[in-house]
């Protein structure tokens, strides 16, 4: 799985959002906070707006806000508002998958695959990255990737 700029910064912005989810953040806060050019926070937190992850209001209190609990919003919505499908594998359909012969077996990896990403993704909310408590599976996870030579 690659995650673009894009997604990599929204998922930031909404992180930096759900910190202090009853109270708006200016774009300019967030971008400052985030180190997101400003430009590109604001095509990006209209878009989560579409996607009816973020609401907005205007004037002086106004600013951005979570359109839910922080602890509602997973990393996967979050992907899925700016990427669309956590994985892709050709623009195929998994359900519809086959190859022949050898790589017989190989749909089924892809499958495994993208169920490992949502297992993660669904997993971790806004809340658990905003105030560092990610769940034990994803913390046992990331201490084997550090701990894998391979990797380094």
């Amino acid at each position: 799985m690659r995650i673009s700029a894009r997604t990599d910064y929204a998922i930031r912005a909404m992180a930096e959002l759900a910190r202090t989810p009853d109270a708006p953040q200016k774009a300019e806060q967030l971008s400052g906070s985030q180190d997101i050019p400003l430009r590109f926070l604001l095509s990006i937190l209209r878009e989560l707006r579409q996607h009816r992850l973020v609401l907005s209001s205007r004037g002086p209190e106004g600013g951005y806000r979570l359109a839910r609990p922080p602890n509602e919003i997973s990393i996967a919505d979050v992907i899925r508002a700016i990427d669309g499908s956590l994985a892709s594998f050709r623009d195929l359909t998994l359900s519809d998958l086959s190859y022949p012969g050898a790589a017989a077996s190989l749909p089924d990896v892809w499958r495994a695959v993208r169920v490992s990403l949502r297992q993660v993704l669904e997993r971790v909310t806004l809340a658990d990255l905003a105030f560092g408590e990610l769940p034990p599976s994803v913390r046992e996870q990331a201490q084997e990737y550090r701990d894998d030579r391979r990797y380094r």
